[in-house]
């Protein structure tokens, strides 16, 4: 037994201390895209064979919002300025060594500028778009006076882009190119834009799967508005859908048509955030995209307040879940629920963020529970 010790001892004394330096450089390349950029940044400290390691990683995340938020709260007005100030100095100091030392292709790149270092984003852009290597990119233009910064044109160049999420960013005019041909998911947050150029943007990404519209405020230019079909024209081959309340306020339905442009098949997901006004289309609107979307499997609505309309030809063949946040129990909202019950053979899960004082939970999940349905479905309300 003693011996046997003494040579497990001896065998992992002649295993090397530093097993991770000898992995392939993909795997450790891997393993630090698993970090925060500054993080990545900081393991050339741990030796000298590691000190270029990170240079090759293929992702960065450059933000300033780390340096500029913790300011010390007692303070003047000026030490803050100042101090934000020598913050942004250092973190542009950081950004320039950090891209000039840089060795590898960027395939992922994501980029949160100051309002006073944006000017820096147009010469990094243009300086990414020679390469032409960037597959997902992620700008936020705000700065602390939520200014919005106009989009670099070279932004057009990226043929080989497959996500692109805008943040605070004016879209102006767009200039003639190629379209994005490989572009799968894309994400409009508080982006400036013209209807005209948002319908243009999204008739040149054929292959567009997942469109997000999240903005807490839309910017539309020339106070024009956008049709749900002109929208699902550029639409063809969606699979997930978000759109949030603002975006809403541009988005019309003249008249309920009896239906869409073209047939969903496609569509997998959608979730709207507070869409549907008890004074409007807004009901109607939703089953009509239900009927439209034959292989639809989850539905997610979040203050929602629903006008209830009989479709008695929808059959939600797909659907295995739904998700409804800050359900306050009203009749139109139960009324809908009982729908979706009612007309889904495959629904698993329905999930009810309620909005409602404990003690209606009990009735309102009695209430559910006791709703017709034609799966077994497990309903939870929390």
């Amino acid at each position: 037994m003693k011996k046997t010790n003494t040579k497990r001892l001896f065998e992992a004394e002649q295993l090397p201390l530093d097993r991770i330096s000898t992995l392939p450089q993909p795997i450790l390349e891997t393993i630090l895209c698993l970090l925060s950029t500054k993080e990545a940044v900081r393991t050339s400290i741990l030796s000298r064979e590691w000190r270029y390691k990170w240079t090759k990683i293929p992702k960065l995340e450059l933000s300033h919002r780390e340096r500029c938020i913790f300011v010390p709260k007692r303070r003047s007005y000026i030490e803050n300025t100042r101090g934000n100030m020598d913050m942004k100095c250092k973190f542009c100091d950081d950004l320039n060594r950090i891209l000039l030392q840089h060795q590898g292709p960027i395939h992922e790149l994501t980029l949160d500028l100051p309002e006073d270092v944006c000017l820096k984003l147009d010469q990094i852009i243009f300086d990414l778009s020679k390469n032409n290597t960037v597959k997902k990119l992620s700008l936020w233009g705000e700065g602390l006076d939520s200014c919005f910064y106009k989009l670099p044109i070279y932004v057009f160049s990226f043929r080989q882009l497959t996500d692109l999420d805008l943040h605070y960013v004016d879209i102006g005019r767009l200039p003639t190119f190629d379209g994005f041909g490989s572009l799968r998911s894309l994400c409009l947050s508080d982006v400036g834009m013209s209807t005209k150029t948002f319908l243009h943007l999204l008739s040149n990404c054929p292959s567009l799967k997942i469109l997000n519209l999240e903005n807490e405020y839309f910017y539309n230019y020339n106070d024009d508005y956008c049709t749900i079909n002109k929208l699902f024209k550029c639409l063809p081959v969606i699979e997930h859908l978000t759109i949030w309340l603002h975006v809403s306020q541009w988005l019309v339905l003249d008249a309920v048509p009896q239906e869409l442009p073209t047939s969903l098949v496609h569509l997998k997901y959608f979730c709207f955030e507070g869409m549907f006004r008890v004074d409007g289309n807004g009901l109607a609107f939703l089953l009509l995209l239900i009927k439209c979307s034959p292989n639809l499997e989850k539905i997610k609505l979040v203050k929602c307040s629903i006008l209830w309309e009989e479709y008695s030809d929808v059959w939600l063949e797909h659907l295995n879940e739904l998700e409804i946040e800050c359900f306050r129990n009203s009749k139109r909202e139960m009324e809908f629920v009982k729908f979706i019950l009612a007309r889904s053979p495959k629904l698993q899960r329905v999930m009810i963020g309620s909005s409602v004082h404990r003690e209606k939970e009990s009735q309102m999940l009695k209430t559910l529970l006791q709703a017709p349905r034609v799966s077994p479905v497990v309903i939870t309300v929390t």
